[in-house]
């Protein structure tokens, strides 16, 4: 096997994020990765040039997206010898993407790749129900006219309800909010402080637009220039007079559509190269992907859904030889802000640290000022496959902006399970 090579994170683009049903609601992911990705070729000056690999998914796709990253490459400006990898891991989707070409890189197999990913809760696939297809089915299998007829026997005009994407885990039947709710309540977090948190995060998103950060990470697409999620008038205020999403019985509800994610459709890549694919065509790395971990918990029996960062974490703390202490940016996709506060606090439990994460002591605090400098999904949305490689792409720049560091990056998942990254320079 060949010696690991270092990985470089060059930079990243994105489209604003949008809510649902709003600017990109009849584009579909396969609109929004081509504009994505040709607006990273564009960047780099990639045109007609063969990468290693371009991987690439989505979380809500039509049957007809089954080769989305391949489909989008072909029309992203890159050499049509460019293969596409379609992958998906829910909410850590282009994240895994990214550490599936990182991989490749540092084994060098490839030289320069590709990962993001896309995700539309707009243009979604809408099919029938159980009863109407196994009708069809049958009526497709039959050998006569007769059998045909037979299969619609008894046919009701019900049967033509469609079927939506279940946003519900198979195993519990209850909503990521549902089950942040628990979590919440295990924790001991508040509305307040959730709201708190929301509020931060539109106010720091504003601030950076306001300063330029994003000029060259968010590209304009369908006339829209920001996310238009954000909402930099935000205010504790405003956020106080909003009803539980979630829990609309108990009188306990502290999830509310403010802090937590809407509903968004996006798309965002990021290139990776190693250092001498990266001198040799002029680029100058923002930082290194060093690391990464996924971990899942065992949601069904217990455990919060959301919280398997908080052992993917300690695990790759472990193997490089860090504590939690030893970062720069620490960039906690913010699925809800329940979720990012549950983390923080079982960080710096004993009980939690000792019995199920085995360390002999807390992780420890971390300085709030250092969490999301720029805002985070809250403030941004969060397209679901989406996510990672806009988190990948600001910790790089962030890090170059200050001439060097260390960030830790952590994205919750569906199906209790967590991707975590450390990026350096």
């Amino acid at each position: 096997m060949p010696a690991v090579r270092p990985v470089a994170i060059l930079g990243g683009v994105r489209i604003p994020f949008c809510r649902q049903n709003t600017a990109y609601a009849d584009v579909g992911n396969l609109g929004m990765s081509v504009r994505t990705l040709g607006a990273l070729v564009e960047r780099f000056g990639l045109h007609g040039q063969q990468l290693g690999e371009v991987a690439m998914g989505a979380v809500i796709k039509h049957p007809s997206d089954w080769n989305l990253a391949r489909e989008a490459t072909l029309s992203s400006g890159l050499s049509p010898l460019t293969p596409g990898l379609t992958l998906q891991r829910a909410c850590g989707t282009s994240l895994d993407a990214l550490v599936t070409v990182a991989n490749k890189i540092a084994l060098g197999q490839i030289e320069a790749g590709i990962g993001g990913g896309s995700d539309t809760t707009s243009d979604v696939p809408i099919v029938y129900g159980k009863s109407l297809r196994a009708r069809l089915l049958a009526a497709n299998r039959a050998k006569s006219m007769k059998e045909r007829i037979a299969a619609f026997k008894g046919f009701r005009l019900s049967e033509l309800k469609p079927e939506f994407p279940g946003v519900a885990e198979p195993r519990t039947g209850k909503s990521m909010g549902q089950h942040c709710e628990d979590m919440a309540r295990e924790w001991n977090v508040s509305r307040d402080s959730q709201d708190e948190w929301a509020v931060s995060s539109h106010r720091k998103l504003a601030a950076a637009y306001e300063r330029g950060f994003f000029a060259d990470l968010v590209v304009p697409f369908r006339g829209v220039e920001r996310d238009n999620i954000l909402r930099p008038d935000s205010s504790l205020e405003k956020l106080a007079t909003l009803k539980p999403a979630f829990d609309k019985a108990s009188g306990r509800g502290t999830l509310t559509a403010a802090n937590s994610t809407p509903l968004t459709d996006g798309a965002a890549a990021a290139l990776l190269a190693s250092d001498e694919w990266a001198r040799a065509h002029g680029h100058a790395p923002l930082a290194w992907l060093r690391d990464a971990q996924v971990a899942a918990v065992d949601f069904v029996h217990g455990e919060g859904l959301l919280m398997a960062p908080t052992v993917a974490v300690a695990e790759m703390l472990g193997r490089n030889g860090l504590t939690l202490q030893d970062f720069d940016i620490y960039e906690i996709h913010e699925a809800f802000a329940a979720q990012v506060l549950c983390t923080l606090r079982a960080w710096e439990s004993e009980d939690y640290c000792r019995e199920r994460l085995g360390l002999d002591a807390p992780l420890g605090r971390i300085d709030p000022e250092k969490i999301n400098p720029v805002g985070s999904s809250l403030a941004t949305g969060h397209p679901f496959a989406a996510t990672g490689a806009r988190i990948i792409a600001t910790a790089a720049k962030q890090l170059a902006e200050r001439g060097g560091g260390r960030a830790l990056v952590s994205i919750c998942t569906a199906g209790g399970m967590g991707v975590v990254a450390i990026i350096e320079r």
